[in-house]
């Protein structure tokens, strides 16, 4: 799959936030490897700590449907720079998804790919959870 279909999707969610405090609009696409794409966006709540990014609401949307196989993630909001995954999302990634291409897309639907080794390296996974003493 062309990564821009991905990159659209994520655009489209974006519309569907809800950051009520932070106006900070994010929207999220995540492709299984068996070419199903499941989208997510940013829901905010007074209680700050509730608040879920789109990133987490893909991924946990496509696992509660069954899904345990992923190719890829695109990641829009309406910023200049490439939009990232902040630290959680990209712990999620990392336990869920694994090492998959996640697109950093901005405003101008340029596109940036990278893995998600490349941005939590040395990541905490359950292979640490099984060296405990």
């Amino acid at each position: 799959m062309d990564y821009q279909v991905l990159v659209e999707k994520a655009l489209e969610a974006k519309k569907h936030a809800m950051p009520t405090y932070s106006n900070f609009f994010v929207g999220a696409a995540l492709l299984t490897e068996d070419g199903k794409i499941y989208t997510g966006c940013n829901v905010e709540n007074s209680s700050y700590s509730l608040t879920i990014c789109a990133e987490r609401t893909a991924i946990f949307k496509a696992v509660s449907e069954g899904e345990r196989k992923f190719k890829a993630i695109a990641v829009a909001a309406d910023t200049e720079d490439f939009c990232s995954p902040c630290g959680a999302c990209r712990q999620i990634i990392s336990d869920i998804c694994h090492d998959i291409d996640i697109i950093l897309t901005n405003n101008k639907k340029e596109m940036k790919v990278v893995l998600t080794s490349d941005l939590l390296p040395f990541a905490f996974t359950d292979s640490d959870l099984k060296h405990t003493h």
